[in-house]
């Protein structure tokens, strides 16, 4: 006969970590370190295209600042390529008329295999150039 101390409570078998459970937490810990990993992967990858990005953005708005410079009708005859940086990139406006006279054009640059950027100006259809003496 076992005799019990006052204040101890005898061994009741589920103390302890079993084998199943030390299986399941291992598979919770590496389905969370994969997913880490590929999260960490693509912020890699999103980061990478960034420089293109802020490139083919200030293409854009270049030629938005062309656009108010010159005029919409000014500006029809600039290229519609530009090289800025390592990229050729393709710069397409497209034009509306407003109601009150000017012109809203919307500018995308775009390089191959590269993210793109678009803005949207509004610009005066014409400029009206004075020549002073």
């Amino acid at each position: 006969m076992t005799r019990l101390t006052p204040g101890i409570k005898p061994h009741d078998g589920t103390r302890g970590v079993t084998l199943l459970e030390l299986v399941i937490a291992v598979f919770v810990l590496s389905i969370g370190t994969i997913a880490a990993l590929r999260s960490a992967d693509q912020a890699g990858r999103v980061l990478g295209g960034e420089a293109a990005r802020v490139m083919a953005m200030q293409v854009a708005l270049n030629r938005a600042e062309e656009l108010r410079l010159l005029g919409a009708v000014g500006a029809r005859s600039l290229s519609n390529r530009v090289v800025y940086g390592p990229y050729n990139w393709q710069v397409a406006v497209s034009e509306e008329a407003t109601r009150a006279g000017f012109t809203e054009a919307t500018i995308t640059a775009r390089s191959p295999d590269q993210p793109g950027g678009r803005v949207v100006v509004i610009a005066p259809t014409e400029v009206v150039a004075e020549v002073v003496k």
